[in-house]
């Protein structure tokens, strides 16, 4: 195999920005050989402009010898299934987030995974690879910030107005998209959060349901986050601010990092443990020497191609992936905890409760009282 020949389930926004890529040869080891999409306006336009095979049949696509590769980017509920199908045909996955909506679902994609081990399955979490968030991860493994105690991450630059909600039929629904800001923007945030930090222990959060637009699902969230060793965290997102704010504070006995807008890094590096300062110092006032360091914040954002890449070179050359397939179950965890503390009003411990959260889910879509999708 000289290329590794990739083909796309969904042609929204998302299928059809990695097809421009991939038809572009962005991807050096890599190129776009089919599409799919049950649209008929948008896979003949696909077809047209990418002038490749196009399917209305995913399973047609798999089994057309074509593809080594689906980038399924299809609405969330489908995610675990396409993955699925495309696991037992022999073909490699590449998963948009979220990995689907309920984790029930996505413990079953992780097992079918476990028949097909030569099978590669990655997800889109490419914010791993933004070079700030590689050198906090390096920060935190490398014990620069020593025993972590606290994080608090707000992000309400997440701004959807209506327009957007109204935009796909999909968009904004329990049964379509399966929740809001959790689902839809923050898998990226929630996904950072556990690499960073690993699961909580426990998870209380608070949210609003349409409080700003005309949707059935949730544009605002609080959370509380608990570990069993002492670590706690707070975890603030919405759509419904403009300007917003974009904040990551993370303190440990060794200091603090701060990044605003995934960009600009500053750590404020204590000279000495506060642990150990708290031990010897005797003065009542007296706070640890804090120097503020320069920590370089190196390397270029590819952005979605960043995932693309790798598992390309992953396929041709055996190299690791970035992301294993199977974490995308992690950040489900989170966010399905979280939705379940707010309908439920309890703090909820981790692993979830799969099959209360999925009782209640169904409830709220056939609750939904604004948008339906599945008819």
């Amino acid at each position: 195999m000289e290329k590794v020949r990739y083909g796309i389930i969904g042609l929204g926004a998302m299928g059809s920005g990695h097809a421009d890529y991939l038809s572009k040869g962005e991807d050096p080891n890599a190129v776009l050989a089919a599409v799919c999409d049950n649209n008929p306006a948008a896979l003949e336009k696909a077809t047209k402009k990418y002038s490749v095979p196009g399917f209305s049949d995913y399973k047609e696509m798999y089994a057309s010898g074509l593809i080594d590769v689906v980038l399924v980017a299809t609405p969330h509920y489908d995610h675990p299934q396409m993955s699925i199908d495309a696991f037992e045909a022999g073909i490699h996955v590449l998963c948009e987030k979220p990995a689907g909506v309920y984790t029930k679902q996505v413990r079953e994609m992780n097992e079918a995974h476990a028949k097909y081990p030569d099978v590669k399955f990655t997800c889109m979490f490419l914010m791993r690879k933004y070079p700030a968030f590689a050198k906090i991860k390096d920060l935190i493994d490398s014990g620069e910030l020593g025993t972590l105690k606290r994080a608090c991450w707000i992000n309400t630059t997440w701004y959807r107005p209506q327009a957007y909600h109204d935009s796909s039929a999909w968009r904004g629904t329990w049964d379509g998209e399966g929740g809001g800001v959790l689902i839809n923007q923050c898998p990226h945030n929630i996904d950072l959060w556990q690499w960073f930090f690993g699961v909580p222990d426990r998870v209380q959060a608070h949210m609003s349901f349409g409080k700003y637009y005309n949707i059935d699902v949730e544009d605002d969230v609080t959370a509380y986050l608990e570990y069993d060793n002492g670590f706690t965290g707070t975890f603030i997102v919405s759509t419904g601010e403009a300007p917003g704010t974009n904040r990551l504070e993370i303190v440990g006995d060794m200091g603090k990092v701060v990044l605003t807008d995934n960009e600009h890094l500053e750590f404020y590096r204590n000279r000495i443990s506060e642990r150990e300062h708290n031990r010897i110092n005797k003065e009542k006032m007296a706070q640890p020497e804090c120097w503020k360091v320069e920590v370089p914040v190196t390397g270029a954002n590819l952005a979605h191609k960043a995932i693309t890449r790798n598992l390309s070179e992953a396929i041709l050359f055996d190299k690791p992936l970035f992301v294993q397939g199977e974490e995308g179950m992690n950040s489900l965890q989170i966010s399905n905890a979280m939705h379940l503390s707010a309908w439920t009003g309890e703090m909820i411990s981790l692993p979830v409760d799969e099959d209360k959260f999925y009782e209640l889910l169904q409830e709220y879509t056939k609750k939904a009282s604004r948008k339906t999708f599945r008819k």
